[in-house]
């Protein structure tokens, strides 16, 4: 063998051994893919969540054959029908009557069956008005029934109805053909023709019952953009009540502190130079002021949350179970999420927790401004929920559903992705102690929570709903305001209604109140209501007769009538407020859950309001009634475009009943007050933007039950902490030493716009 060919040889072996060493390297750096390990399976009943389960797109699209089979009406699709024609104009589901869904859950009685609610606007009748159908059995219906008298007691009144996208754009059409009676006001004052200007609605809509006369506020509509931020100091008032389109009206036109009757006198006026005009530039969509474009190139990615074996949490259906925790989840196309059933350790706690309204009330001295009060309800917020976006809205490992809605529409739609589920390490501890005396250790617990979060869109505004599980027991419900802020031209005395935050844009104040229904049942559906509170006594030291003892003491009261139950939104409250059970606990106090607000609400609308009582339930931080299957929700959608004659009054709620050993709802309303300020430009953002409220067990258990955690930590000085027989948080190093299965980034949120 030639010296060539032995060093040849030589050379393609320690090139193998070079490469074979490389792969073992590499292979050492690179983590392995976590392992998903099988859950141990919680007690998870054979379907019965389902009995509160959302319509299926499918039972849905056999309601709308239904009715269109069996009405001997003409029903014309809601994205396409006039004021004057017959529409569907959304489809729910029916939730079952209480007493009949706890025969089955827990009486072993028949499953209830499954319906829907059906609402329809009839514009083509002699008397046009709104029916609700209650239709079933789902999948296949066979029979409707009229239950609009039996809830509201008498047709509802067409004027009620909610704006449809329909009416939204013939209302923008009409406004755009007045632009035109404008063209060298327009010109002046926009830089525009009137066709790339967007209007934006208020609501409600007139001054008295029957009225449907909405102002519009205009703003230079720039792609990518916020146009909320950019208005131009024109509106305009339409009168949009009559069945027939061509005979809406331009009633009167507002523009930087003026009233004018038409656009064409407006034009007049520019024309004789008898108007002080603003004279705005286009906005470019780099240099506009609601730009959420990223300024600076992306940095290293942030701490990720990921779960080394895979999510400890089990979803089937509607029903998730987490560590004991057992919740049947859902949401409604009006009023949003809304849960049933939940349970800890087997023991039902709340029967219902649902979103009820979100109001939010402006002030301004422009006239859209000044009138706006939106009872987002009407516009939908579980309808407006839609893709939460991976690794931002939530994290990027949660688990998302998808949600079905049928609304303004024959066709059944999905939001993608609109809910998730996820468990949240909040890098805090749920408890914790280092003794340092007498014996040395360290006990804790990691506060790890279920969480089941959506995300509503509804105009300028971005509500995040949250509902929390704790390991102590606790539920806690919060939201987050965030989105643009919406706001008026900047002119005369605007200061005295908001901050200004752009060359001529008024960040207009605004409250949010937020309204909740809680139908507790602890230990059992029959409850009291208890309060304590803490008060001083003078007393004698017992030790030393010649001196005296300022000693706090508990007072306790059982309320025993609504009236009494019923607390005014900003009047003191007692600290503990408590849903007793007659069932004693081990150490013989009565098993309870503890009702704690978290809230910096506004000023309620003054009672003397003409609309007021459509908002009634922001009177009370909380209220407390019997539970009426007659009273379901403490407002109405027909509430926004009808105010002055709400259809559900909430203060009707209240009438001095007895609350002694009944079942009983808590309603409770928190909220904040909002100015808006310069940091609020391009966004509003959560940081102090959270209210809320928390459930927890008071002596409901004989000891915290998050004792019984498997996540629990203890060592002690004798023990070696670095062994992970001793102490869980020594295999982190181990359990964590893996690469999560993260899915690739996908979104379609815009498919359905």
């Amino acid at each position: 063998m030639s010296l060539k060919t032995v060093l040849i040889l030589l050379g393609l072996a320690l090139a193998t051994i070079l490469a074979l060493v490389c792969v073992l390297l590499t292979r050492e750096r690179t983590p392995r893919r976590c392992q998903h390990l099988p859950l141990e399976q919680e007690d998870m009943e054979d379907g019965q969540s389902l009995v509160f389960a959302d319509l299926t797109a499918e039972e849905m699209s056999q309601v709308v054959l239904y009715l269109q089979g069996h009405l001997g009406v003409p029903l014309v699709d809601a994205s396409r029908a006039k004021p004057s024609e017959n529409c569907i104009a959304w489809v729910d589901l029916q939730v079952p009557a209480k007493a009949e869904v706890l025969r089955f859950l827990d009486g072993g009685g028949a499953r209830p069956p499954r319906e829907a609610l059906a609402v329809l606007y009839f514009g083509q009748q002699p008397e046009p008005n709104i029916t609700e159908y209650v239709v079933g059995p789902l999948p296949r219906p066979a029979y409707h029934r009229d239950v609009t008298v039996q809830k509201y007691g008498g047709k509802v009144p067409y004027h009620r109805r909610a704006v449809t996208g329909r009416e939204y754009a013939d209302i923008n059409a009409l406004i755009h053909r007045e632009l035109k009676k404008a063209p060298r006001f327009l010109t002046a004052c926009c830089e525009s023709d009137g066709t790339d200007l967007v209007t934006l609605t208020t609501a409600p809509r007139g001054f008295k019952s029957g009225d449907r006369v909405t102002w519009f506020v205009l703003f230079h509509n720039v792609a990518g953009t916020g146009y909320f931020l950019s208005p131009v100091g024109l509106e305009v008032l339409v009168d949009h009540g009559d069945l027939h389109v061509s005979r809406w009206q331009l009633r009167k036109v507002f523009y930087n502190g003026r009233y004018f009757a038409s656009t064409g006198d407006l034009e007049q006026e520019f024309v004789a130079g008898a108007l002080e005009v603003v004279r705005l530039k286009q906005p470019q969509a780099d240099a506009a002021l609601g730009s959420m474009k990223p300024r600076r190139p992306p940095g290293p990615p942030g701490p990720l949350q990921f779960e080394p074996q895979g999510p400890r949490y089990s979803i089937r259906n509607n029903h998730v179970t987490f560590q004991g925790w057992s919740i049947a989840f859902g949401m409604s196309p009006n009023t949003g999420p809304r849960l049933f059933d939940i349970r800890y350790r087997g023991e039902r706690i709340v029967y219902e927790l649902s979103l009820q309204e979100a109001l939010a009330l402006y002030g301004s001295n422009c006239p859209g401004g000044m009138s706006t009060r939106y009872l987002d309800g009407s516009f939908g917020i579980g309808r407006f929920a839609y893709e939460l976006v991976r690794g931002l809205d939530c994290p990027y490992t949660a688990t998302y559903v998808d949600r079905h809605y049928l609304a303004e529409t024959n066709t059944p739609k999905t939001n993608q992705n609109s809910l998730c589920i996820f468990e949240h390490n909040s890098a805090l501890p749920l408890r914790r102690h280092f003794s340092d005396s007498q014996s040395f250790y360290y006990g804790g617990l990691r506060k790890n929570t279920l969480v089941i979060r959506t995300i509503s869109t509804l105009i300028n505004y971005d509500y995040i709903w949250d509902f929390m599980f704790h390991a102590s027991g606790a539920v806690e419900v919060r939201v987050h305001a965030t989105g643009y802020i919406s706001s008026s031209f900047f002119h005369g005395r605007g200061t005295d209604y908001g901050n200004r935050v752009g060359p001529h844009t008024l960040g207009t104040m605004h409250l949010h109140h937020i309204h909740y229904k809680v139908d507790l049942d602890v230990d059992g559906q029959l409850n009291s209501l208890e309060t304590q509170d803490m008060e001083y006594e003078f007393v004698k030291d017992p030790w030393s007769a010649q001196n005296t003892i300022e000693r706090p003491y508990l007072r306790r009261e059982r309320l025993q009538r609504e009236d009494e139950a019923a607390f005014p939104l900003h009047v003191p409250m007692p600290r503990y407020l408590s849903f007793v059970s007659p069932n004693p606990n081990k150490w013989e106090h009565p098993r309870s859950y503890r009702i704690q607000i978290i809230s910096f609400a506004g000023k309620h609308l003054p009672t003397n309001s003409s609309m007021e009582r459509s908002v009634s339930w922001g009177r009370y931080q909380l209220a407390v009634t019997r539970r009426k299957e007659e009273e379901p929700t403490s407002t109405s959608i027909y509430n926004q475009n009808d105010p002055w004659t709400p259809t559900v009054a909430f203060a009707d709620f209240i009438n001095n009943e007895t609350i002694t050993n009944e079942d009983l709802v808590a309603w409770i309303t928190v909220g904040f007050l909002h100015v808006p300020h310069a940091e609020d430009i391009p966004n509003t953002v959560t940081v102090g933007n959270g209210v809320g409220f928390f459930l927890r067990p008071y002596n409901f258990f004989n000891e915290d039950p998050s004792a019984d955690s498997p996540d629990s930590v203890h060592f002690s000085s004798e023990q070696d902490v670095g062994a992970c027989g001793a102490n869980p948080l020594a295999c982190l190093s181990s359990a964590a030493t893996c690469a999560p299965r993260l899915p690739p980034f996908h979104f379609g949120g815009f498919l359905n716009l």
